[in-house]
């Protein structure tokens, strides 16, 4: 059985190695990236069965999506390999060390054509956590149907339907993302946003109160984001806060998705509310402590490097 079942683009990556302007001789790394791949790669690595539905172009960004998802244990097999349109690219300059600056080139390519018809209803029926995004109804009316689907699917099903806000200003405005989100948070039983992302489906609300409002609209829990300030998760059952974990900062690229991954795998396993948020807390501080989106998300016997004790082998 599938633990969680996610959909969304994932992108092929050149970043800056350095910090300054892009110019002719900059040394590029080569990777990819996704926020709803990072999670199912963070979930699978903590030891739950992931898959991850989306469309990559039939080029060799695509294959080496395709084939570093597997090398992380996400099952692809109901990916499609899109013959009619490349897969997308994210261009990161490191334009000061303190500043990263992301270009993108995807409209219209292989994710952005995701569709109704790429959902498998039994995949989902038989997964325990279905996490779904904001990015991805945002990239045109293929994905949005088809987020759509997806939730409806594992509402029927009685799969729990986790959302991350994670608005993108590029791709819509707050109107057209405050409609489709505050759908969305309405058919979710999880709800993940930053206070910024929150205020757009409960922009009255006051930043330590945003969780309990977004309650109001139907979730069952709601997790806010609080950059250096940790995070709050509210149920109905009561709330927990978790300070962020100090390690140095290499990337913080990632840290959000990690978290996602952390606390949804906590869920999985079982563990109460202040643990998840620690779990949580744990694979954003890994995720920042290394290059990359999800490339430093830690495995399993790993987590305890960061509470004081060393793993041996």
């Amino acid at each position: 059985m599938t633990a969680l079942v996610t959909l969304g683009e994932a992108m092929a990556v050149l970043a800056a190695d350095r910090p300054g302007p892009l110019a002719s001789g900059t040394s590029l790394r080569l990777g990819f990236a996704g926020a709803e791949a990072t999670v199912a790669i963070g979930v699978s690595r903590l030891g739950h069965a992931a898959s991850w539905t989306g469309r990559v172009g039939a080029d060799s960004a695509g294959t080496m999506i395709l084939a570093g998802l597997r090398g992380e244990a996400v099952d692809v097999t109901r990916a499609r390999v899109d013959e009619a349109a490349p897969t997308g690219l994210m261009l990161r300059e490191r334009r000061t060390p303190d500043h990263t600056r992301v270009t993108y080139y995807r409209r219209g390519l292989a994710g952005a054509r995701l569709d109704p018809e790429d959902i498998d209803p039994e995949l989902i029926a038989q997964a325990r956590i279905l996490h779904v995004t904001g990015i991805t109804p945002a990239l045109g009316d293929g994905p949005r149907a088809a987020v759509r689907r997806a939730v409806e699917l594992a509402r029927a099903a009685g799969v729990t339907v986790s959302l991350d806000l994670n608005y993108r200003a590029r791709l819509w405005t707050r109107e057209e993302a405050t409609a489709e989100l505050t759908h969305l948070v309405s058919r979710a039983d999880i709800v993940f946003a930053g206070p910024d992302e929150a205020s757009l489906v409960v922009p009255e609300a006051e930043s330590a109160d945003m969780g309990r409002t977004l309650l109001d609209l139907g979730p069952r829990e709601a997790v806010v984001k609080l950059g250096a300030r940790g995070a709050l998760a509210v149920t109905r059952g009561g709330e927990a806060v978790q300070d962020i974990l100090p390690v140095t900062l290499v990337d913080p690229i990632g840290a959000g998705d990690a978290f996602v991954a952390g606390y949804l795998a906590g869920l999985l396993d079982g563990t109460d509310l202040p643990g998840r948020l620690l779990l949580a807390a744990t694979c954003g501080a890994f995720a920042v402590a290394a290059a990359g989106d999800w490339e430093g998300l830690p495995r399993r016997a790993e987590l305890d490097l960061l509470h004081g004790a060393d793993v041996t082998r």
